[in-house]
């Protein structure tokens, strides 16, 4: 029996904790965690404690030998780490409606990973992840990260890149869910089909084959983007409008959820402005949401992951990281769908850059499977976007506003010129306590 493991979880005051602590105890027999420790801020303090709580009481009821620590300091809880995972977000939900809000301001999608949104929020978040990867490098020099906060894909590059840190692997909960979805309409188990994934993270494309080599990806576009298909919503926050089926059949691969973005924006913004309007914005309905979850985590007879979890939009998030850390730890060759460095997987972006592909997951981390080139519809999308995300993140690392500026103007959903200025310019000054790297430069904004 190796020894017992230390892992840290860094926004350990999530609403998804439980469902990472379900996957440890799960897999105890094979992954034998001595010591779980839930990290937050003094502004998660009450979120942390309360499931905390729940987390001894899962692991109590399990009857494991698992000590749950609960700690506001960091740098302790890193202290010898095997593995670190990492679920936060900086300006915690309130940040994320200013995301969603502002660009709707000017007619333009507001989302979380998408669009303007998605930047602002990795302006918020790559200097937060940077300095856990110093702390690491100091304190458990040879931990493993492992995160799932987003936007994921730019995490894990900005680490790579910026932070030089090898040992890190992004994970994403969308591929997860079209395996699910799709073996399902397709009449087989997991176990019965190869799936091939290929991109970067919320915007990949993928293949089906059966375990003796048969090409059933028309079959599965039929079935589920077919005239005759009832769409089966994947993602909860993302709304299940119809793609346009002869776009689906030239790409002769499935899309992911994220494309809609893409590939049909006029009408995805009017439907998100008429959602705000209504019920409100994705993230002012999670946070009623996570308020009621905590609710029902403050019951002291609670010791199991609830069904409502599920509704929260990131299903199957926690367990992925768990089974990640079991096949790297017990080096079991795994196929994942995760965020890793391309080292020539996909010969249509840099080698160094961190794309989002089918990978063999074992003690040296994720292999990705060789993908090669991408036809004209895809690649041209996907190498725009990679540009993006480039400048994102050294906009994010550097604090230059004029890059800042010009991640926005390449982004296909956020207009360029006076609007990406103006809105640029708002979501900088929304945001001001959480982008210390932009205020603190003398810029010329004229």
């Amino acid at each position: 029996m190796k020894k017992g493991l230390k892992v840290v979880t860094i926004g350990g005051g999530s609403s998804y904790t439980p469902e990472l602590v379900e996957g440890f105890i799960k897999r105890y027999h094979e992954l034998a965690i001595k010591e779980l420790w839930l990290v937050d801020i003094e502004a998660g303090k009450e979120k942390l404690e309360i499931v905390g709580a729940m987390a001894k009481r899962m692991v109590k009821a399990a009857g494991i030998d698992c000590e749950i620590h609960l700690t506001l300091d960091r740098r302790q809880a890193l202290q010898g780490a095997d593995f670190v995972t990492t679920q936060l977000r900086v300006g915690l939900m309130d940040a994320r409606i200013k995301d969603e809000t502002i660009p709707n301001k000017y007619g333009l999608i507001g989302q979380e990973t998408n669009g303007a949104g998605g930047m602002l929020k990795a302006f918020r978040t790559i200097p937060v992840i940077l300095s856990i990867v110093e702390d690491m490098k100091e304190l458990c020099p040879n931990a493993w990260l492992i995160n799932f906060t987003n936007p994921a894909g730019m995490v894990t590059e900005a680490v790579l890149r910026y932070g030089q840190w090898e040992n890190v692997i992004g994970l994403c909960n969308v591929p997860i869910m079209a395996v699910k979805n799709e073996s399902a309409v397709l009449d087989k188990t997991e176990d019965e089909l190869f799936f091939k994934f290929a991109g970067i993270n919320h915007l990949h494309w993928h293949r089906i084959y059966s375990n003796d080599g048969k090409d059933l990806t028309r079959e599965a576009i039929e079935k589920v983007y077919g005239p005759d298909a009832k769409p089966e919503k994947m993602v909860q926050n993302i709304k299940n409008m119809r793609f346009l089926y002869e776009q689906i059949i030239q790409l002769d691969m499935l899309p992911c959820p994220y494309h809609r973005y893409y590939y049909m924006t006029d009408a995805m913004i009017k439907e998100e402005l008429e959602e705000a309007q209504g019920e409100g914005t994705r993230g002012q309905v999670v946070k009623q949401l996570e308020e009621r979850l905590f609710e029902l985590y403050k019951n002291p007879n609670l010791d199991h992951k609830p069904e409502e979890l599920e509704k929260r939009g990131g299903a199957y998030y926690s367990d992925a990281a768990c089974e990640i850390i079991n096949s790297i730890y017990n080096n079991k060759g795994t196929q994942m769908v995760v965020s890793t460095r391309n080292n020539g997987a996909i010969n249509d972006l840099p080698s160094e850059s961190a794309i989002e592909i089918t990978s063999i997951i074992t003690s040296h981390g994720a292999e990705p499977i060789h993908f090669g080139s991408f036809p004209s519809a895809q690649r041209g999308l996907l190498q725009v976007m990679k540009s993006m995300e480039e400048l994102t993140i050294e906009a994010a690392v550097t604090g230059d506003y004029a890059t800042a500026l010009q991640a926005f103007t390449s982004n296909p959903l956020v207009q360029s010129g006076d609007i990406a200025k103006a809105l640029l310019d708002e979501m900088l000054e929304a945001h001001k306590e959480y982008l210390p790297q932009f205020h603190h430069n003398e810029i010329v904004r004229a």
